[in-house]
């Protein structure tokens, strides 16, 4: 699972399109609970992808029908900018935390990494990484392009983190803080994709382990 500092890049949202508003049902009260259908399009977007998904999967889902979610969120783009944002938040949160809460970069991500196979792997939801899985053989170059972004953002802020390690004497003078950030990134996709092919949490931890070792 990809980290995700609170960086202004970092904060890129999936573009919503002009297309299906549907205003016709906006004046009407909602006869559903909205966070409840929301987390439920969550997780089929993180089963399925952008692209796999259908409006009527979604709205199978949801339990509504379509008007009622043009009328709460917009039409589909919309609607997975919502759950990128609800991601983050919620089950992509513990980098973050990791991050702002370890006194050095090196901490932050050893222990990101460690809950990323935890995270990856909880049969609570879908496995692996939202962020990453989503955008699979996605033919929408806006999502594929937002999607893009964040992922970069995080890379950069990354480095950002290890390059002041570096500056403060945390971190060996010598080291390459953009090869490390992108070492890093490397191994939590891998990690995200080795969970969507059935790796399992303790194999997982194992990687996350051996990654530290490779850093200087």
């Amino acid at each position: 699972m990809a980290p995700d500092p609170a960086t202004p890049a970092a904060a890129a949202a999936v573009p919503p399109s002009d297309a299906g508003t549907g205003t016709a049902r906006r004046g009407r009260p909602r006869s559903f609970d909205r966070e409840a259908a929301l987390e439920q399009a969550l997780r089929l977007f993180w089963e399925r992808g952008w692209e796999a998904t259908s409006v009527a999967d979604l709205t199978s889902a949801m339990g509504i029908r379509p008007p009622s979610l043009y009328a709460a969120f917009g039409d589909k783009r919309a609607l997975f900018a919502e759950v990128v944002a609800r991601y983050r938040e919620s089950h992509g949160a513990y980098s973050t935390r990791a991050l702002a809460e370890e006194p050095t970069a090196r901490a932050g991500i050893a222990r990101m990494l460690h809950e990323a196979a935890a995270e990856a792997t909880d049969p609570e939801h879908p496995w692996g990484c939202l962020l990453i899985s989503s955008a699979v053989n996605c033919t929408s170059p806006e999502v594929e392009q937002a999607l893009r972004e964040i992922r970069n953002a995080n890379v950069r802020a990354l480095e950002s983190l290890i390059r002041a390690d570096i500056a403060a004497g945390r971190e060996p003078a010598g080291a390459d803080a953009a090869a490390l950030a992108q070492f890093t990134a490397t191994v939590l996709q891998g990690m995200s994709q080795r969970a969507r092919d059935g790796a399992d949490r303790a194999g997982l931890e194992r990687v996350a382990a051996d990654a530290m070792r490779v850093w200087p």
